[in-house]
């Protein structure tokens, strides 16, 4: 028995005689079956001669292009709220950061340096936020604090948290939203 060894161009090529063949009326000759399998032809669209040119239609040369619409912008708000977990004590404390101004939770310091929302034309709401978590443990009476330490800068998305995660043994922090914070807050 031997075995052929065919290319996909070559397989392509049998079944598709095979489905011409199937096609095929019995007692049909070759200009039939060429006929039959031959693609239907590209007709040109009629000339626009046909109908009578009035001279009341307006050129449409001289009308001046559409311009695009320009995108609407992403609000920019100047708060953004924070969820922790300390995953020892199982302790989660959801706040609020604003924009440049640190915020401690625990042995951590958030900065907020930007927070924006989805412009109300894109296809989905979320958040997101430019965000610095340094690791800067509380000082000793009577001694100065430790240097910090950077843990995280980057973007944080509320609707995908696992795309740019904080990874930390002890803590897990994600973005919630973005808000406009009160003159009070």
């Amino acid at each position: 028995m031997r075995v052929l060894r065919l290319g996909a161009a070559a397989c392509l090529a049998i079944l598709a005689g095979a489905a011409a063949r199937a096609q095929t009326p019995a007692g049909g000759d070759e200009t039939t079956q060429l006929l039959q399998n031959t693609p239907p032809a590209v007709h040109a669209a009629a000339p626009p001669d046909a109908a009578p040119a009035s001279d009341d239609a307006p050129d449409v040369s001289d009308e001046a292009p559409a311009k695009p619409v320009a995108p609407a912008k992403r609000p920019r708000r100047n708060a953004a709220v924070l969820q922790a977990l300390d995953k020892v004590t199982a302790e989660t404390m959801r706040f609020e950061a604003q924009v440049n101004q640190p915020v401690r939770y625990k042995d951590l310091v958030f900065t907020v340096h930007a927070c924006e929302e989805n412009a109300p034309d894109e296809a989905e709401p979320g958040a997101f936020a430019h965000l610095e978590i340094d690791s800067q443990p509380k000082a000793a009476p009577g001694l100065a604090p430790p240097p910090a330490r950077q843990l995280f800068r980057g973007w944080m998305f509320a609707n995908a948290p696992g795309v740019r995660p904080f990874e930390h043994p002890v803590y897990d922090v994600w973005l919630i939203a973005c808000r406009t914070a009160g003159p009070g807050s």
